[in-house]
């Protein structure tokens, strides 16, 4: 096997974003539209500096999203200049779940985790309703 192949992803990104875009398109119709001034993005890793910022500056620490932003309830009337932004880690991610079946299932978990956020709950609630 040739040095390339060797650094090769098991799934491709293009591959990735569709995972990413069925798990949007699988959140209930209601709460899509309420969802405001919001952006979803595919990043490869955390930076140093946001693992850091977390607390998670621990080797042994997977960060898969992120939710960058106001939480609704905190906002009032108005809408911030820049979109929120759900931030996706392609690289984390691939890199725990190696089949496509496990991948799309934690996206999905993530994706409605890191919109929980967005809504306002915190990790604590999340994670007692397996989020």
């Amino acid at each position: 096997m040739d040095e390339e192949a060797r650094n090769e992803p098991w799934i491709s990104r293009a591959r990735f974003l569709e995972l990413v875009t069925e798990a949007l398109d699988g959140v209930p119709r209601d709460i899509q539209d309420s969802i405001r001034n919001l952006e979803v993005v595919v990043e490869d890793r955390p930076s140093p500096e946001v693992m850091d910022s977390l607390g998670l500056a621990s080797e042994d620490t997977t960060l898969f999203g992120l939710y960058e932003g106001v939480p609704r309830p905190e906002r009032g009337s108005y809408l911030p200049p820049l979109p929120d932004r759900i931030v996706l880690y392609y690289g984390s991610l691939i890199e725990a779940f190696q089949d496509e079946y496990h991948l799309r299932r934690e996206v999905r978990r993530t994706i409605v985790h890191e919109l929980g956020h967005h809504f306002g709950f915190d990790d604590r609630h999340l994670r007692g309703r397996g989020y």
